[in-house]
């Protein structure tokens, strides 16, 4: 099999147009052209009037040899690398003590996936929900401003990606192919074939929804097992005469001890308490960056025009997204955050008096908004005081955003003319804010800390330099942002295993190492495979 990366073709290029092209390209005559299937399809939409399709092929011809040596200079043309998934180890018999999962989000989901596939029989624990009645408790939520804390947006089967866009790509270094991984997963699993050739592929909530239920029973099918509502409260560390730790079990909020010598940690990036405890235990944390600001909101027909012009609506391309970045003159850079087009800004708190924002697309994104993050970022000097320090900061914007809001859960609003113009909105433009349970019209600037009021407010003209229309004056701007990625780091080493704990391995989004559905997906393979490594040899 031959792979041909970088041939373009025409937006509009006829269906045979393809395989014309293949022809050309190899310098082979139809009869020897056995067979082709995309394997990676994208677009370049620089020249608005004259968008071209990238594909790159998997080939199957007559000759491959020959073909390969008349063509031996071409850097896109090359033998199909095997990108084939293989598990390194297998669990010897019924092993014991089974390895836990703490999280169902994605990184959980496939650690424990991968651990089952070995044969580990894993433990998976989620403080909450099955994800159909997680989906019900949030809506509770958008639609009746009835907060609960242990299922919502953050909280549950799926994790926080599961009301998300559902993205599926990533800028991760991935050597092992582990993202390839993850998408055939996610097809066996009722997503579109497309995702796993398509440039930026993307499932949506609904989707994701019963992908979610289809994972855990495969994962149940190869022995392991879910546990709800089970939140860990404690670990059980034996520290040894020389000083070292080794994880020897966790405890339930029920008081219940599970044993285990290895524990995947996949918390959210919202688990509070838990990194509180985590803490607490004398595990090592550090604070790391993150980044706090708005959610903005325009008519996808604007993005999709300035992005696409004339081909705008076109089926292939969809709804445009667009990725911004700005560096202000106070130091700070301000940039676009988990862009979602043809979607909707959704609540996200988890905590009581507290208003968190995010960005929500069903698969056809085909609501009336385009929406997106716009953030600044911060760094541990900006919330000095330890580890933890990011906990309180993040805690006292969601609840200044909260007061402003009414204190019902609306969230404040204002309309980015008004922003610019440090002045209080007191009535909507043409653009209709979806965020459920409503906005209260006011100033975003008692809501944000004032490096990035500034920040935003200079950001914003240059990036309508870039997308036309992007400052107008009736675009809305919603708050806050506060959970862009975990305010710490629970470190590990090249073995994938805590600094300080033996055989507890931290992963994914809230220990620092993810920032994603794929990259947390590929996350937990990784650790999967450290910890069954281990498991395997014997160490402990």
């Amino acid at each position: 099999m031959l792979r041909l990366s970088e041939l373009k073709l025409p937006l509009d290029h006829a269906p045979d147009a393809l395989e014309t092209a293949i022809r050309q390209r190899l310098g082979i005559v139809a009869v020897e052209l056995v067979g082709y299937t995309v394997f990676r399809r994208g677009w370049d939409a620089r020249k608005r009037s004259a968008i071209s399709l990238i594909y790159t092929l998997d080939i199957e011809v007559k000759d491959e040899a020959a073909v390969l040596a008349r063509l031996a200079g071409d850097r896109n043309i090359a033998t199909t690398p095997d990108t084939s998934y293989k598990h390194v180890a297998r669990a010897p018999g019924n092993h014991t003590p089974r390895p836990l999962v703490i999280g169902a989000g994605p990184c959980g989901l496939f650690a424990a996936l991968i651990l089952a596939q070995m044969g580990f029989r894993p433990i998976l624990l989620e403080r909450g929900k099955v994800v159909r009645e997680r989906t019900k408790d949030t809506w509770g939520l958008w639609r009746r401003s009835v907060l609960d804390p242990t299922s919502n947006v953050q909280f549950g089967e799926g994790g926080a990606g599961t009301f998300s866009d559902g993205k599926l790509y990533s800028g991760i270094k991935d050597s092992k192919i582990l993202g390839r991984k993850v998408l055939e997963e996610f097809v066996k699993s009722g997503a579109p074939e497309e995702i796993g050739f398509v440039a930026k592929p993307h499932i949506g909530t609904f989707r994701l929804v019963t992908m979610v239920e289809s994972i855990r029973a495969t994962i149940e099918a190869l022995g392991g097992e879910y546990r709800f509502q089970s939140k860990v409260t404690d670990l059980d560390i034996e520290i040894a005469a020389d000083g070292t730790r080794r994880m020897r079990g966790v405890v339930l909020e029920n008081g219940e001890h599970i044993r285990a010598d290895h524990v995947v940690l996949a918390l959210g990036h919202s688990a509070r308490d838990t990194f509180e405890m985590l803490h607490a235990r004398g595990v090592y944390i550090e604070a790391k960056p993150f980044s706090i600001g708005v959610r903005i909101e325009h008519p996808q027909s604007l993005i999709d025009r300035c992005r696409f012009g004339t081909f705008a609506g076109n089926a292939i391309l969809g709804a445009a997204d667009y990725k911004l970045v700005h560096h202000a003159k106070n130091g700070r850079s301000v940039y676009s955050f988990c862009m979602c087009p043809g979607g909707t800004v959704v609540a996200a708190a988890s905590e009581a008096g507290g208003v968190v924002t995010n960005g929500m697309s069903q698969y056809s994104r085909n609501e009336r908004n385009a929406n997106a993050g716009i953030v600044v970022a911060i760094t541990p000097e900006d919330y000095p005081g330890g580890p933890l320090a990011g906990l309180p900061f993040q805690r006292h914007w969601e609840e200044r955003a909260f007061a402003a809001g009414g204190g019902t859960y609306a969230a404040p609003a204002q309309l980015v003319g008004d922003f610019l113009k440090a002045r209080a909105s007191t009535k909507l433009g043409a653009v209709i804010p979806s965020y459920k349970p409503g906005v209260t019209m006011t100033d975003l600037a008692t809501c944000l800390p004032d490096y990035a009021v500034a920040a935003i407010r200079e950001a914003l003209p240059m990036f309508d330099r870039q997308i036309k229309g992007f400052a107008m004056h009736d675009a809305v701007m919603t708050g806050v942002e506060t959970r862009t990625s975990s305010p710490i780091r629970i470190r590990r080493g090249e073995d994938l295993q805590s600094l300080n704990t033996r055989g507890l391995y931290p992963a994914g989004e809230g220990a620092g190492y993810a920032g994603g559905i794929l990259s947390a997906g590929v996350d937990g393979i990784r650790v999967a495979e450290a910890l069954a490594l281990d498991a395997v040899g014997g160490a402990g």
